[in-house]
């Protein structure tokens, strides 16, 4: 990867809807090579996808709560756990981590009600589960800009 996808790639993660004339203005190409170069990087996995990025409240979902969750250390629990959160769709991101917490999730509903039937009726009945923490975020201060593509 040389200079000019590290640029393309900063370019797509600020606006992901750039015309493929427009971007090759930004990055000193002509179309044709920065179609090409945008498309290999696809090929690649490199841009793994492109997405809008949707305000939580407009879509009733700015009660947001990061999770930490206990569960019991075996391949079997595990997986299962795994699999069973790949079907809640109130968990937007969920992270395995080496240590205590086992696990981390990020949780956006509508409100603490919500919340509350969530964690009662799905996430301390997940198998395997121990224990579940809970802190609700009070602010975000910094939002999700992508990753940093410097060489």
């Amino acid at each position: 990867m040389d200079a000019i996808d590290r640029a393309i790639l900063r370019e797509l993660q600020n606006d992901g809807r750039l015309s493929n004339q427009d971007l090759a203005q930004r990055v000193g190409l002509t179309p044709s090579p920065c179609m090409r170069r945008v498309r290999q990087l696809e090929q690649d996995g490199v841009i793994q996808g492109y997405r809008a990025v949707i305000d939580p409240e407009a879509v009733g979902r700015s009660f947001e709560v990061l999770v930490s969750i206990e569960v019991r250390r075996d391949r079997e629990a595990v997986e299962a756990f795994e699999g069973a959160l790949q079907d809640i769709p109130d968990v937007i991101e969920a992270y395995r981590l080496f240590g205590s917490p086992g696990c981390l999730l990020r949780i956006a509903v509508a409100d603490l009600r919500a919340y509350e039937q969530l964690w009662i009726e799905k996430l301390t009945a997940l198998s395997g589960v121990t224990e579940v923490n809970s802190q609700i975020i009070m602010k975000r201060i910094k939002d999700p800009a992508g990753l940093p593509v410097d060489g």
